[in-house]
């Protein structure tokens, strides 16, 4: 049996937030990695959240985050030290952890790869490394993989500007299909299976929003939530990249990273459905349509 049912995570991003906020909602005892002691740390003491300084690639830290724990979340921000970080994780969990389950969350790409596929971003292919380390740990995992999140900058930020400038979507996705999903969808599959993970154990969850489009009806969506004209312009994938992408200053692993999703959408990788949010949460995944209206203010600015 696990020491106890308290949860760690070790990442309070997007999801993490989300997923802290539901725990404690819930009076599930949480407890907060954060690489450095400062205001954001601070904030979350505020609120009454018990935080340890770690670093997910340094083991004795992990160690100490891990002490008490029964339940954790593993998740990183894109980043060249995604492998390294697992098999830390693995490796530290097994010899002094107590874990009756591990979240992973990785990506909906990892279930189309194979050992020797060669398409994918340099992110999918550690997040691939990464499940085969956690596998073999033989550790209670649970993997989490999202498709595409609407809070990307992709469908945020990058889609706000070309709209309020000439009412477009202006990506290089062609006729490609995807079925982006809300980060706050992820994380009520995140925490649910947190709350209550002995079901869960070995299972891959693969998660969608709930319905599968082309750019154009994509942007028939944004256009009913906004009230105005959107219409998708396709562009062509290197002056996107030169135009747009090379010109955001992101560091060249997360670049090549967007750049391969902005492709593989292109190749239509990412036409993928999954029923997984709904069935797990009893709610269904939030639509396009009803992710824009809620942030009608941003998109028009």
């Amino acid at each position: 049996m696990a020491a106890s049912n308290l949860v760690l995570l070790s990442n309070a991003g997007d999801v993490g937030r989300k997923v802290l906020e539901d725990l404690r909602a819930r009076d599930v005892p949480v407890r907060v990695m954060v690489r450095r002691d400062d205001e954001r740390a601070a904030g979350l003491r505020a609120l009454g959240v018990e935080t340890v300084v770690g670093d997910l690639t340094r083991p004795e830290t992990v160690a100490a985050a891990l002490e008490g724990v029964g339940r954790m979340y593993f998740a990183m921000s894109v980043s060249p030290d995604q492998l390294l970080a697992a098999t830390v994780v693995a490796s530290v969990a097994r010899e002094y952890g107590d874990l009756d389950a591990l979240i992973d969350m990785s990506q909906m790409t990892v279930s189309q790869m194979t050992a020797i596929s060669t398409g994918e971003s340099n992110q999918q292919r550690l997040h691939w490394l990464s499940e085969q380390v956690l596998n073999w740990s033989g550790l209670p995992v649970v993997h989490i993989r999202p498709t595409s999140f609407l809070d990307n900058p992709l469908f945020t930020t990058l889609a706000a500007r070309s709209i309020q400038e000439n009412g477009t979507l202006a990506l290089p996705f062609g006729t490609g299909r995807t079925s982006p999903i809300a980060t706050e969808d992820v994380a009520r599959v995140v925490a649910t299976v947190l709350r209550d993970p002995a079901a869960h154990i070995g299972h891959v969850y693969e998660l969608t929003g709930p319905q599968t489009l082309d750019m154009t009806q994509i942007a028939e969506q944004f256009s009913r939530a906004l009230g105005r004209p959107v219409t998708y312009v396709d562009v062509p994938l290197d002056q996107w990249r030169q135009d747009v992408l090379a010109k955001a200053g992101l560091p060249p692993h997360t670049e090549q990273h967007i750049a391969t999703m902005a492709r593989l959408h292109r190749e239509n990788r990412y036409d993928r459905i999954s029923d997984d949010v709904e069935r797990l949460t009893g709610e269904p995944a939030r639509t396009v349509e009803s992710f824009v209206a809620a942030r009608k203010d941003f998109y028009l600015g």
